[in-house]
């Protein structure tokens, strides 16, 4: 109990994290030409904050699955909880404040879920396939990069990339949909998407670990 509370706690903070890099990207993506390029760019706080700190993300722990025992997956649904209520809880923090009105933040993000919401399933599940791909490569050449400018450069470009190509991070999603008030007006619809790019996260996680360790097993035969 004690440990799966540990490991809520940080995957709220790793939430709050995301949320504060989806809010710099919802402020500045419109303000100026270029602005989507300087806000993805600053979105990297987030997964550079979590990296340092150790916090659970959905995402990055999803790549690991076959790296872990069965029991593994109620640690990642716990993760999925915690980082689904640290946005929300940053996105209403938010909603009370002055970024937040007609041509806030929060209009922003609307604009954003609007189209998601009007996006086929399939297409949310292929996204976020295509996403946690380039979230492996952040999180996996942060770990494992052995040059120190390497480190860094996996998780900005890999952050960066994600974002200005239009693919799905679930937990990004937690954020918008909760900043916009729509996971509040329509929880049902707004949760089974989320839910869905999330089922596209883990495969894309998984994805390049497996086909690393088939080729090894290629050349080791």
């Amino acid at each position: 109990m004690k440990k799966n509370l540990s490991i809520f706690l940080y995957a709220v903070l790793a939430g709050i994290c995301i949320g504060l890099g989806g809010t710099v990207f919802l402020r500045i993506k419109d303000a100026f030409p270029g602005g989507n390029v300087v806000g993805a760019l600053l979105f990297t706080i987030g997964l550079f904050t979590i990296c340092c700190r150790g916090y659970n993300l959905f995402t990055g722990k999803a790549c690991y699955i076959f790296d872990n025992k069965p029991d593994y997956l109620l640690t990642l649904l716990i993760i999925w909880v915690g980082n689904l209520c640290g946005c929300f809880l940053l996105a209403m923090v938010e909603r009370g404040t002055g970024i937040c009105g007609e041509s806030g933040i929060n209009a922003a993000a609307a604009g954003m879920v609007q189209a998601k919401m009007s996006s086929g399933y399939l297409s949310l599940f292929l996204l976020g396939i295509i996403c946690n791909m380039l979230i492996f490569i952040a999180v996996n050449g942060y770990a494992k990069n052995p040059h120190e400018v390497g480190k860094y450069l996996s998780l900005f470009f890999g952050v960066m990339v994600f974002i200005l190509c239009g693919t799905e991070h679930s937990v990004a999603d937690m954020y918008y949909w909760s900043v916009s008030g729509i996971l509040l007006e329509q929880p049902g619809q707004s949760l089974l998407r989320i839910i869905i790019v999330s089922l596209g996260n883990v495969v894309g996680g998984v994805c390049l670990p497996l086909a690393e360790k088939a080729y090894a097993k290629l050349t080791a035969a």
